[in-house]
């Protein structure tokens, strides 16, 4: 009979158990939390009512003081019984006491956010900065399709027939998701959102305000102009995308790239590498390798990737133009590493890169010529450099185009109108994604006070606010001010085809990383049942680090193990999927534990139950840590889970057992004594 311990809650499990139960509530609170302030309708608003309140907003410069508050506006403007939505709104306020017109901001995307803009700091010394939210991304009513991000998660090629399908079939899911809860898809648009700023500039009692707007809001800048020229004094575009637009053309793709190879041609560090990089890249992409060692490559998340990735020609975003270009150069020459990291970063990053309901609303302003092109299989005899990726992907190879409802608006704004509003044209010579040629043939025409400066070799709109901010600065606020363009303090920029930061070795890192990891924990467990088997377990200190710091290396060494093995064997296998990250964090954290606590003279029934247990409650721990946050985040809370839960059974089980130890132990002491009256006969005797 096993004799039970000095306590069942001696001091240690007491300090176990308070710890378990600190973990525990950290991941329930970082569930429960709101990750942002919640934006309700107030009580009793009405359409327009804007409510302000003193906030302070981050910028790159430090803190500015600010007026955060909530806008009401109608869901559908049409419907005289729609239902309410609140925006936020943000206003930075001018340092000057006699400030200039107000600057109404339209960020990028669609489907991203309109509240961020750190170098908001470069224009506040003589403006009010303003900032509404984008319906449908920032505001009470967010338009999110988790259907379209599991879609794209459980996709083996990006831009396969069956992925477009159920791409498209993922968005009437949404769609009509959506629908039924209530929201009106037909109050969702372009046209819509610049109602929006309309109704903020109304009710923050400005008259002409100044637009400054980039990439997709450029877009939206031009409906405002069209739809309300009078409220508008002054417009910036920068990134210019014109109607027609949200779909790329493979031939200017491939002139950009042609642009590259001039530029390569010229510099001695790339011209050694290779004598033509257009070339090059064409060769490289009618045999791409489809594997680096055992590692499989995605030739449709290359071609995606390397889309997206040359938009930027400076280092302002990583992956940037020459990190792309390096991969394929290093791939040309046997390397395809970068081509590899690329495959794995597009599956992890795209599927859930935008709020893909307002990506389909705002694009719905293309959807006419999006059906144009793909119905004329134009993208089926596609033989550019990079097949028109972007677009395919974007568009599900035309099936977006018939899976969202457009809005009111769509059509109306199709085609380029005349616009008097003094608007300045800004764009890079390198910008793959809106070529400022395209801007100088099909928008300028129809400004007649606009102007267009065009920057040597800079990319897109990142690459305009990181690249001599004094220059910048002084461009647009020149204009804004006087109407007149001054670029005097631009410097040419060149490129550098050395970048600091490869994806080549990026990818070395990780997967060596994700190798080296994953056998160390495969060696540790296995070096474990060893140390059991052989002399009978572990000691109490070096139990408890295993019990603790080291299954973070076990969780961690588990999902990579895992990642490796969905990535060779299971293409269509989310990395970051809820099954995957559980299974392969909770077992190896559960074996771990297990193995940390068992002794290998106790009974085949409590190491059975010990065993099921452990591994059980650390895969169930790991799922319900998956589930307290999202992002890089959620693998850390999924291990905190596996390892509480782990752990948690396995005190529970010591008690349990103790208890009824002490119980047999008192319960055979007291059937072994005799009787009192035996005793006392004994005594007399």
């Amino acid at each position: 009979m096993e004799r039970p311990t000095a306590g069942v809650f001696a001091p240690a499990r007491i300090i176990a158990l308070a710890l378990i139960a600190v973990l525990a509530g950290g991941l329930v609170y970082l569930r429960v939390i709101p990750h942002s302030a919640a934006i309700g309708v107030p009580a009793g608003a009405k359409a327009g009512h804007l409510s302000l309140r003193r906030c302070v907003y981050p910028t790159q410069n430090g803190n500015y003081a600010a007026d955060c508050g909530t806008l009401v506006v109608p869901e559908n403007r049409a419907d005289p019984h729609s239902r309410l939505i609140a925006l936020p709104v943000i206003r930075i306020r001018a340092r000057s006491d006699h400030p200039a017109q107000p600057i109404f901001r339209l960020g990028g995307g669609p489907g991203l956010t309109n509240m961020k803009f750190p170098e908001v700091s470069r224009f506040v010394g003589h403006h009010d900065v303003v900032m509404v939210g984008y319906r449908g991304v920032d505001g009470s009513s967010v338009l999110n399709c988790p259907e379209v991000s599991s879609a794209l998660s459980h996709s083996a090629d990006f831009l396969s027939e069956k992925s477009f399908h159920a791409y498209g079939s993922a968005f009437r899911a949404c769609a009509k998701r959506l629908s039924a809860e209530g929201v009106d898809l037909a109050g969702y648009g372009l046209a819509q959102q610049v109602d929006d700023m309309e109704a903020a500039r109304v009710a923050l009692g400005y008259g002409p305000n100044d637009l400054l707007s980039e990439s997709e809001g450029t877009r939206a800048a031009m409906i405002y102009s069209w739809r309300y020229p009078a409220s508008i004094h002054q417009s910036v575009m920068i990134g210019v995308n014109p109607p027609g637009h949200f779909l790329w053309d493979s031939k200017t793709t491939d002139e950009q790239i042609q642009h590259y190879a001039q530029l390569c041609a010229a510099n001695a560090s790339c011209r050694k590498r290779t004598p033509d990089l257009a070339a090059s890249m064409r060769r490289t992409a009618s045999n791409m390798p489809d594997r680096w060692l055992f590692l499989p490559i995605k030739k449709s998340n290359v071609q995606i990737a390397s889309f997206f990735g040359l938009f930027t020609s400076t280092s302002a975003v990583t992956p940037s133009g020459p990190m792309t270009l390096d991969s394929w150069l290093s791939a040309a020459n046997g390397d395809p590493s970068g081509f590899w990291f690329m495959s794995v970063v597009a599956s992890l990053i795209f599927p859930t890169s935008f709020v893909w309901g307002e990506f389909a609303a705002a694009g719905m302003a293309d959807a006419n010529v999006a059906t144009s092109y793909f119905s004329s299989g134009q993208e089926k005899h596609d033989h550019s450099i990079l097949g028109n990726a972007g677009t395919k992907f974007t568009w599900g190879g035309g099936e977006l185009a018939g899976a969202w409802p457009t809005a009111p608006g769509d059509a109306e704004y199709s085609r380029v109108r005349t616009s008097r509003v003094d608007t300045l044209l800004i764009g890079g010579t390198l910008d793959l994604s809106t070529p400022p040629q395209v801007a100088t043939k099909e928008l300028l025409p129809f400004l007649p006070n606009g102007h267009q400066v065009v920057l040597a070799e800079l990319g897109h709109v990142p690459d305009f606010w990181a690249y001599q901010p004094a220059a910048s600065k002084r461009l647009i606020s020149t204009f804004l001010a006087s109407g007149k363009v001054d670029d005097s303090l631009y410097r040419h920029a060149s490129v550098d085809f050395t970048p600091k930061v490869t994806e080549t070795a990026l990818a070395k890192e990780i997967a060596g990383t994700m190798a080296g990891l994953a056998l160390l924990a495969v060696l540790s467990l296995m070096w474990m049942a060893r140390r059991v088997s052989k002399r009978g377990g572990f000691g109490r200190k070096a139990s408890v680090t295993l019990r603790s710091v080291y299954l973070f290396v076990l969780g961690l060494g588990g999902w990579f193990l895992g990642a490796l093995l969905a990535l060779t064997a299971l293409p269509g296998v989310p990395l970051n999927g809820e099954l995957l990250t559980a299974l392969s964090v909770g077992l190896p954290i559960g074996l771990g534990a297990y193995l940390a606590w068992v002794r290998r003279d106790w009974s085949g029934n409590i190491k059975t139950i010990g065993l099921t247990a452990a591994v059980a409650s650390a895969i169930v721990g790991a799922w319900l840590g998956f589930h307290a946050t999202g992002g890089i985040l959620a693998l850390i809370t999924t291990i905190v889970g596996a390892a509480a839960g782990a752990n948690l059974i396995l005190l529970v089980f010591d008690i349990t057992r103790d208890r009824s130890n002490r119980l047999r132990h008192h319960t055979g002491s007291i059937e072994s004594q005799p009787p009192r009256g035996t005793l006392a006969a004994q005594r007399i005797a």
